[in-house]
């Protein structure tokens, strides 16, 4: 059976059966967690990941596929109405969004933006379903040599994208990751590294207990230190013409949707690099640039395709290379793991039926968030009148089950606290967050890796750098360094005729 009566086949499965209400009930779950302000969909995949253990496996991943959709959606709500994006995915939601709120068109904001979410995993769920074969084929070319280069280059990118301004505080962020995925026993000879002679890290240490805390309990932190916004109360106008809007931009929400599926594919970057960067594509080639970030429809059409484009694009290097392509799907990664699953360069021959699954589920998710965003807009918004206080109590709890439940040890909740306040401190000093999960998850294949290439060549490093594919992923490593050094762009510009001055603007 070809792959598209494979995706047919099992699109029609999960239709037909009780796991249809799993789809509702989960994006709707992830809607929630979403729109609320201080929750993200790596906390809410985290948290729901760790409820899943007792289910079966496919319900399980789709359950986690779902709430991953729906939080990536649902935090345009808050985004539009509170000026707050509900996920990082959605700041560039807020600036158009929200300008539409203010001058009394927050219906019409929420259906475009709906209607671009829809879109946009449409567009992100055909690349899945057109790139992860390819890219899997391709991938049973590496040997190990390629995979320790491979995950060094997701950290430099992810370490370079999510710092724009300082790329150093993401390449510290990132390989303070790696480290501390080093703690514990490694996995050849079971020997002790960075236990100081405690027992409890001799397992070293989770990985859902730190995502939850740097993740969760730092957001707890950050926005109980901040001041609450007031939500745009005026949002019953809704315009038939918002819900065909898509049709006079067409060429946006496509582009868009292309560059997000492409941003979600790079390891580490994600879906708010996603939406940054199909804004900025939008403005350069808009007839009207000066509207965008003052109340535009274009402005905010192309960041939310580009934001939940990301997600199934962020699915690609998960399923095929086992290296997550955004920090919830580093959860979602997780969670296949622990289920049994095995996802890698091997799965188009082990497991077809498991990855057209996977698409089959980003339709009935993409499917299901566009029906209730347009039939629930208002009982969707009582959800931002409850106290904030109260709901960053039941969230830190939540937090602490999260974490305990997984292996049941206090030791863990006391990870998941640490985590917590060095995620908060990251925050506020401008080191992004990102970049240490991705190390953390990356650690164990950067680890074993490198020991298997070095037995392979006998302690020899020439290998790394010598054979071709290794030679290039290692030449795009030093590249992307090279070209986040403000002196190599300084040279890069005057070498096309422009002078840079001291704040790094350019004169003719």
């Amino acid at each position: 059976m070809d792959g598209v009566g494979q995706f047919f086949s099992a699109a029609f499965a999960i239709g037909a059966s009780p796991q249809v209400l799993y789809v509702f009930g989960a994006t709707f779950l992830g809607i929630v967690v979403g729109m609320i302000p201080g929750l993200t969909a790596t906390l809410g995949v985290a948290l729901v990941a760790t409820l899943t253990f007792t289910m079966a496996q496919d319900v399980a991943i789709l359950v986690l596929v779902c709430v991953y959709i729906g939080a990536i959606y649902g935090g345009s709500r808050s985004a539009i109405l509170l000026n707050i994006p509900g996920t990082p995915a959605n700041a560039a939601t807020a600036l158009d969004g929200h300008q539409l709120a203010v001058q009394g068109k927050a219906g019409d904001a929420m259906v475009i933006a709906t209607i671009g979410s829809f879109l946009g995993t449409v567009v992100g769920m055909i690349g899945l379903a057109m790139i992860a074969p390819l890219l899997a084929e391709f991938a049973l070319e590496f040997t190990s040599f390629e995979f320790f280069w491979l995950a060094i280059f997701g950290i430099v990118i992810c370490g370079q994208l999510t710092a724009m301004g300082d790329p150093l505080k993401g390449w510290i962020a990132g390989f303070f990751g790696l480290a501390v995925a080093m703690v514990g026993q490694e996995s050849i000879h079971a020997y002790s590294r960075y236990t100081y002679g405690y027992q409890d890290l001799e397992g070293g240490l989770g990985l859902l207990p730190v995502l939850v805390g740097a993740f969760g309990c730092a957001e707890v932190l950050s926005v109980m230190r901040n001041r609450a916004s007031e939500m745009v109360e005026h949002v019953a106008r809704t315009s038939r013409a918002s819900f065909f809007a898509f049709t006079k931009y067409t060429k946006t929400w496509m582009r868009s949707g292309l560059i997000g599926t492409f941003m979600g594919v790079v390891p580490g970057v994600g879906e708010d690099m996603g939406a940054w960067v199909s804004l900025a594509a939008a403005r350069r080639a808009s007839k009207t640039p000066e509207k965008i970030g003052k109340g535009s429809v274009e402005g905010l059409l192309a960041a939310e395709t580009g934001n939940n484009a990301a997600v199934p694009g962020a699915f690609v290097p998960v399923l095929t290379l086992a290296i997550p392509g955004s920090a919830p799907a580093a959860v979602l990664l997780a969670a296949m793991v622990i289920h049994g699953l095995r996802p890698g360069p091997l799965i188009m021959m082990t497991q077809p039926d498991f990855f057209y699954s996977i698409v089959a589920m980003v339709f009935w998710a993409s499917l299901a968030m566009l029906v209730l965003g347009l039939l629930m807009t208002r009982p969707l918004l009582m959800i931002l009148k409850v106290r904030r206080e109260w709901l960053m109590g039941v969230i830190f709890v939540l937090c602490v089950v999260g974490a305990f439940a997984i292996a049941s040890r206090p030791f863990d909740v006391g990870v998941m606290i640490c985590f917590g306040i060095l995620g908060f401190l990251m925050r506020e000093t401008g080191f992004p967050v990102a970049p240490m999960i991705l190390g953390v998850v990356l650690g164990p294949i950067l680890d074993s890796n490198l020991r298997r290439s070095l037995a392979l060549s006998q302690g020899d490093p020439v290998d790394f750098v010598t054979r071709p594919i290794s030679a290039i992923i290692a030449g795009l490593v030093l590249l992307s360094i090279l070209l986040a050094m403000p002196w190599v762009r300084r040279g890069l510009a005057r070498a096309h005729g422009q002078v840079f001055n001291r704040s790094g603007r350019a004169n003719p």
